[in-house]
């Protein structure tokens, strides 16, 4: 007979052309990296990715072709006001040598006169500017030691970054080493043997491969932020691993139960292979939603993501079934034994028995569980009603870094020094006496309203038609102190100066500016998304499950997982409750961009779950079996290999709290808090509270909607031919 749903017809297929499917694979992984490879990826440009008024901005300035430079500042300290200027002249002599180097500022002394500040332009682009830096910073280091009476150190746009990715790549290789470790053993304990467990991580690992090789073409339709494949790769591996663990664990099930290999693939495709499409389709809806947050940015991650998982979906379907029907055939799946764990795996006969004595006491009690369970998720989700948004910038960085010291120092001698607001004028000629008169009637009225102050700048395009005037705002860059220095720029000194001139164009750019303008349209866009995502997410799941029920309610917990993930990371970050746990430092808010990241993500990924647990559900109803035996044998039954899924999630997605990088901490606390929640208080406690309680209301379908096509399970098959 043949089978009526794809991922059935897909399993029978890939099962029989094993080695066309197998070897198609990797061709497809190959050719895929290859030409990724030599096309290489069309990043996105940085004047590309604001929003707002900040964008029209930096588009100017583009468009004005400046010369590509990154900004850099000397700062010297000491009580000794001879040596202080003795450190001073040798490193402007010290850098006026170096070749690249330009736009060398008269000092500037902070208000105490303790510190000064030595500001120049290190010719370049970002990535040039971080190899040329290496000069300047060994100019620094030598006027240091030779003026040991003083501090001498240096902070700017090419010298941050270039300690900053030292040590996110010695942090991610940690990161990447402890998630691999930790899959590994967690699919051990799931599978009991070492070939079995590696075939997920083989999914998983080829299809983020694949991927990364793919962006480079699909870049050059697109546009795409550079950190695109870092994402991609952390999707598609936890998604990659999990679907083939659905997959291989029905599989070696269904063996347990005296199936043959051949049949055992057969009625893991028509069954977890089904609920892995859909839920493929689930996740690829809901990061559909990235595409309309109205930025560059999102977009781009929209588009890596979507299509991670269509390759990880693509692997599910044909790779997968293939090469566990080749190693099945052969009996390698059982190769590397781990004794305890395997025989324990075939006693269970795919039931968990933590899991099992939980869910029988949940279901025994579903009111009381469904109280306890929802009144904790609500808890949790309180302290996110007092959410304050605030980029973290350089204060989110780990004050063990030097360059973050110096910044401090920086900072606490020059407030704003280091984080400047742009205002750009266009005009005829910026050089013409009355553009100059503004502009100085700019730079006058600015400092005069206490709210920006020195150092600042003035810098001319070679055409003469564009100015940019620096002036440093107060604060951090994205405190309240920085949003009122940008307030008092944009609607008061701008305005009664450059903004009267006849025929410019002008606009404020810059860190805070850009910060602001593209929160606000976030704000804008955030409602539209989260409508989109949960629309999507609703008529899936009712045409799938052909109930008005469950889509609701997978809504409601979704919802309650996400709200509770938002209330660990205000406790964690916005109140500093994990400070010395997680070696961070709170700014007292949480990134704005990160709460709707973070739903898109987690909405994508929760529905995984749902997806599998209910379709196992609903399998056992349409075989015959009660509601609620329906619904404990369906929740049993994957409990573990949900909560094995989840953990391989939490490791993946965890190992980003262990950057100095506060931003990562903050997705990866996010999403592991998640993942871990849904797939035990949720997934464990009140789904199947809740299932019990509504009994055959579950597949409640109003009459109008009975047209709906019915998506059956297929029948149990015979073995497929060898």
């Amino acid at each position: 007979m043949q089978p009526r749903n794809p991922a059935a017809r897909a399993g029978r297929w890939s099962a029989q052309h094993r080695k066309t499917a197998i070897f198609g694979w990797i061709l497809f992984v190959v050719l895929a990296t290859v030409v990724g490879g030599k096309i290489g990826q069309n990043s996105v440009d940085d004047s590309a990715r604001g929003s707002g008024e900040a964008k029209r901005g930096d588009m100017i300035v583009k468009a004005a072709d400046f010369p590509e430079q990154a900004d850099e500042r000397v700062l010297v300290q000491g009580a000794d006001g001879a040596e202080r200027g003795a450190a001073v002249q040798d490193v402007v002599a010290r850098l006026g040598r170096i070749e690249g180097v330009s736009g060398i500022e008269r000092p500037i002394a902070s208000k105490d006169g303790r510190s000064v500040v030595v500001e120049f332009k290190l010719a370049g682009t970002d990535e040039q500017a971080k190899t040329r830096v290496a000069r300047p910073l060994a100019a620094v280091a030598a006027a240091q030691a030779a003026h040991p009476g003083v501090r001498v150190e240096e902070f700017g746009d090419a010298s941050a970054a270039k300690e900053i990715a030292a040590r996110d790549t010695q942090d991610g290789k940690k990161a990447e080493g402890i998630s691999y470790a930790l899959l590994l053993i967690i699919l051990l304990a799931a599978f009991g043997a070492i070939v079995a467990a590696g075939v997920p991580l083989v999914l998983g690992a080829t299809s983020v491969a694949a991927t990364v090789g793919l962006l480079g073409p699909v870049s050059q339709l697109y546009a795409l932020p550079p950190d695109v494949a870092e994402l991609a790769a952390i999707i598609g591996l936890a998604v990659g691993v999990d679907y083939a663990m659905f997959y291989s664990r029905r599989m070696t099930e269904e063996r347990d139960r005296g199936h043959s290999a051949e049949a055992a693939i057969e009625i893991a495709a028509a069954t977890s292979g089904r609920a892995v499409l859909i839920s493929g389709l689930t996740v690829m809806t809901a990061m559909a939603g990235l595409l309309l947050a109205g930025n560059p940015i999102f977009v781009g991650f929209g588009i890596g993501t979507m299509l991670v998982v269509a390759v990880a979906l693509l692997g599910s379907m044909t790779f997968l079934p293939a090469m566990l029907a080749f190693l099945g055939r052969k009996n390698w799946l059982e190769k590397g034994r781990v004794p305890w764990v395997t025989k324990r795996r075939h006693q269970a006969k795919g039931e968990s028995r933590v899991w099992g004595a939980i869910i029988t006491r949940v279901l025994k009690r579903p009111v009381l569980s469904t109280v306890l369970a929802g009144g904790l998720l609500v808890a949790l989700a309180i302290p996110a009603l007092g959410i304050h948004f605030k980029d973290a910038g350089y204060d989110g960085y780990s004050r063990s870094q030097p360059v973050i010291q110096t910044y401090d120092r920086l900072q606490a001698a020059f407030p704003g020094g280091a984080i400047p607001a742009m205002t750009v004028i266009k005009a005829k000629d910026v050089t013409a006496a009355p553009v100059q008169a503004a502009i100085k009637q700019l730079h006058d009225r600015a400092l005069a309203s206490g709210r920006l102050s020195e150092p600042s700048t003035v810098e001319v395009s070679p055409d003469k038609t564009v100015a940019v005037v620096g002036l440093s705002v107060q604060g951090n860059g994205s405190d309240a102190a920085s949003e009122r220095s940008l307030a008092t720029l944009r609607s008061e000194v701008v305005p009664a100066t450059v903004g009267g001139l006849a025929g410019a164009e002008v606009a404020v750019t810059g860190p805070t500016a850009a910060s602001h303008d593209f929160s606000d349209n976030l704000t804008s866009h955030a409602p539209i998304v989260f409508l989109f995502v949960l629309g999507l997410a609703f008529i899936l799941l009712l045409v799938t499950f052909r109930s008005i029920v469950v889509p609701i309610k997978a809504i409601v917990l979704n919802l309650l997982s996400v709200g509770a993930a938002y209330g660990v990371l205000v406790l964690v970050f916005q109140d500093g409750h994990g400070e010395k746990l997680l070696d961070f430092q709170s700014v007292g808010g949480i990134a704005p961009w990160i709460p709707l990241f973070l739903f898109v993500i987690l909405f994508g990924l929760s529905m995984d779950y749902h997806v599998f647990i209910l379709s196992r559900i609903r399998e056992a109803v349409d075989g015959g079996m009660s509601n609620d035996d329906a619904v404990s044998h369906g929740i049993k039954s994957t409990a573990g290999v949900v909560t094995s899924a989840a953990l391989v999630m939490v490791a993946v997605f965890g190992s980003f709290a262990l950057g100095s990088d506060q931003l990562a901490k903050q997705i990866g606390v996010g999403l592991a808090a998640a993942i871990l929640i849904d797939a035990t208080i949720i997934r464990a406690v009140l789904l199947p509270a809740t299932m019990k309680l509504l009994g055959a209301r579950n597949w409640y379908l109003p009459k109008r909607l009975s047209w709906l096509p019915k998506l059956e399970h297929e029948p149990q098959a015979g073995p497929v031919p060898a």
